[in-house]
Formats: structure tokens, C-alpha cells, sequence
């Protein structure tokens, strides 16, 4: 009988687990994880469970039974050490290993840290319950890292009443990714709830109680949160003869080597529909992925190729924010609908000569929903364009 092994307990490794099941394997399947909990849901974690609004159990993905029916040897609280290919072997850190005809690497990523101890970063439920326990008002928090995470993050502390310090190395915060008229639109909420943005700094070092910048300057702090990255997980892959740079290095089908796939925040992957070579921190790349790295890996001869356009959204105060596309390496970006200074817009990226993205906040889904479709067939940036008023 075959045996099939994920290693990596969240969405991604699930969601493998769940479309074995449901596409028939019978087999022996075994899920590992390096946390002791059964998986759940990342997102929460920098928002409800940070705010105290959901309990500890709430981000669970799935209840006890509903594992209990996937009939999984269910591997929980041990990492993966090490990995042969050859032998077809999963090393565990217990001492024990585990055979497998077909592997699904769905191992994540972990928080990028900076010299110093005491700092707390923002992962795993663990590290949302520690942070949340020191948040109250009047009480001094630095965030190092106005990404996505940092600005959820400082946007529930100052919810809860402390006062927040957010510091970030880029001149506009998010620039990079969404170009600098869209993150200075998503700055100027933090600094109009009384944040202290401070852009174009860089933190050498992170404390219990404080920071040091490159200047010398010390910015003293009650609670301190690096938000400042991540790495992937693969130091467990080394001498395994998988080509790993900046994540597994998969081809267009998740596929790393035979029989072996990898999805979610660890897999980078070439996206055909796009033509480049992506690694995707979102939750729902992590479903999607997973479903898609189990299905080739079930059945390699009727392999398809994994081309989404990725999805993702942030909550911050009263914006929600959305988008669709890799808006990455972008060329230009138009406001298609609303206009930036009042807060409501959607703006469409434009890469070579085609819609590449589109990025909506305060608009309602079905705003944003429309442009998929136009990415999606690669629609050519003046036929697109030439369908609205542009801003």
C-alpha cells in the first residue's frame, strides 16, 4: 500500500490532506507539524486573536472529528530534520522516521528576527497569545515593519488604547509592492489614529524594552514587535538534492522532484499565467496550492499546471483592503474607480502590456471582483483602460 507524508500542519499541508482524501487515496497518510496544535487559521491571528475578540480555539481550521474522519497518522509537536530523497525518507526530530511513496513540503515560513533577545514576533498562535497578554492602554508598543503584518498589528494596539510606534527602513512603507501613492494612502490611516510612523529608519537591534537604530538612537518601548520578514523553512531540506533559493523550487505543476510537491508559503513556483517564478505569503495561494500540489501529486500523468491569480486582503481600522494579481515588478498603476485622497479607491497595475493587478480599498468585493477576469486572460492595458475613466 502506498504511503502518502505531508510536513507542514496549516492550511496549506490540510488542504493536501483533505484533496487526497476526497479524490479517493485510502492509503496510509501522514500529516506532520511542528506546533503542537491541530491546524489553523494564520490571518486572525494579527486581528481578532490579537484584539481578544476570539479565544484561543476559534482559528482552529477544522474540529477534533472532522480530522478524526481524515484517518491520518497525525503527526503533531515534532519537525521535520531531515529529508532523503533517495531512500524516500522523512527524518524526524524525535529520532524517528517516516517512509513515503509520494511528499508534499508545505513547511512555511518563520519570522525574520534582529540581534537582541525579549522581542516578540508574530507567527503562531503562541506568539499572538504572548503579545496580546501585554497589550492595554496607555502602554508602549514598537512595531519594527510597516509590511502588512506590522500595520495590522499596530492598528489593533492603538484599538486597545496603546500608544504605538511604527518603524519602518523605506522611505513609504509598501511601496514595493503596491507602489508609493498607494502606501502613502495606507500611511496616512496610521498616523490619522495617532500612530508614530517614522519611515526611512533602520533597527539594528531589538529588545524587551526598547530598539536601537543605525543612528545610535534608542527608542524605548514597553513591548517590542519585529515584523521585519520572513524565511522560509528549509534548513531541514539541506543535503536532500532539492534545489532550494529563497523557498523550494518548484516547476509549474508544485512538482520539486519526483514525487515530491510543495505548496504554500515555502514552495516558489512558476506561474505560467504570469510567466515568472513566485513565492506567495497568502492564505488563500496556501489552500489553493495545497489542493492543487495533492491532486499532481496523485495523479502526475494528468498533471495541470498551478496558474492562479492570487488573492489577498488586510484588515486596518475601518479599511479593508483587497487584491487581485502580482502586483510585484508593476510598471504602473491608474486609479480606475474613486480617487486616493479620500481613502475609497481602486487602483489597477499595469506589467509590460497587460492588467497585472488591481488593488481596491473601501470598495465593495464586487468592485474589485470584475478586474480578475480581465488579469486572468492577460487583457492588454489599453483595451482594459480604455473601458474606464481613469483618474
Amino acid at each position: 500500500m502506498t504511503r502518502y507524508v505531508i510536513v507542514g500542519g496549516s492550511a496549506a499541508g490540510l488542504a493536501a490532506a483533505e484533496t487526497l482524501r476526497r479524490e479517493g487515496y485510502d492509503g496510509t497518510l501522514t500529516l506532520i507539524g511542528d506546533e503542537p496544535h491541530p491546524p489553523y487559521d494564520r490571518p486572525p491571528l494579527s486581528k481578532q486573536v490579537l484584539a481578544g475578540q476570539w479565544d484561543a480555539d476559534r482559528p482552529r481550521l477544522r474540529t477534533p472529528a472532522d480530522l478524526d474522519a481524515l484517518g491520518l497518522d497525525l503527526r503533531l509537536g515534532v519537525a521535520a530534520a531531515g529529508l532523503d530523497t533517495a531512500g524516500r525518507t522523512v527524518r524526524l526530530a524525535d529520532g524517528t522516521s517516516v517512509a513515503y511513496d509520494g511528499l508534499v513540503v508545505a513547511t512555511g515560513v518563520r519570522p525574520r528576527r534582529l540581534p537582541g533577545e525579549g522581542a516578540h514576533v508574530l507567527r503562531t498562535l503562541d506568539d499572538a497569545l504572548a503579545l496580546r497578554g501585554r497589550l492595554a492602554a496607555g502602554r508602549h508598543l514598537v512595531v519594527v515593519g510597516a509590511g502588512f503584518l506590522g500595520a495590522e498589528a499596530a492598528a489593533v494596539a492603538r484599538g486597545l488604547g496603546a500608544r504605538v510606534t511604527l518603524l519602518e527602513p523605506a522611505p513609504v512603507p509598501l511601496a514595493h509592492a503596491v507602489g508609493e501613492a498607494v502606501g502613502r494612502v495606507l500611511s496616512r490611516a496610521h498616523l490619522e489614529h495617532g500612530v508614530d510612523l517614522r519611515t526611512g529608519v533602520t533597527v539594528v537591534e531589538a529588545g524587551a524594552d526598547g530598539v536601537r537604530l543605525a543612528d545610535g538612537t534608542v527608542v524605548e518601548a514597553d513591548e517590542v514587535l519585529v515584523a521585519a520578514g520572513s524565511l522560509p523553512n528549509t534548513e531541514w531540506l539541506d543535503g536532500s538534492g532539492l534545489t532550494v533559493e529563497d523557498g523550494v523550487v518548484c516547476d509549474a505543476y508544485c512538482r520539486a522532484a519526483p514525487g515530491v510537491y510543495a505548496a504554500g508559503d515555502v514552495a516558489r513556483w512558476h506561474n505560467p499565467l504570469f510567466g515568472v517564478a513566485m513565492r506567495i505569503e497568502h492564505r488563500t495561494n496556501a489552500a489553493e496550492q495545497g489542493m492543487a500540489a495533492a491532486r499532481n501529486l496523485l495523479r502526475p500523468g494528468a498533471s495541470k499546471p498551478f496558474a492562479p491569480v492570487p488573492y489577498f486582503w488586510s484588515d486596518q481600522y475601518d479599511m479593508k483592503i483587497q487584491a487581485y494579481g502580482y502586483l510585484r515588478g508593476h510598471d504602473e498603476v491608474s486609479v480606475a474607480d474613486g480617487d486616493l485622497s479620500s481613502g475609497r479607491f481602486l487602483a489597477v497595475y499595469r506589467t509590460g502590456d497587460h492588467v497585472s493587478g488591481a488593488l481596491a480599498v473601501g470598495m465593495p468585493p464586487k468592485a474589485i471582483r470584475s478586474w480578475r477576469q480581465a488579469i486572468t486572460t492577460r487583457t492588454p492595458w489599453r483595451d482594459a483602460m480604455g473601458a474606464v475613466s481613469v483618474n
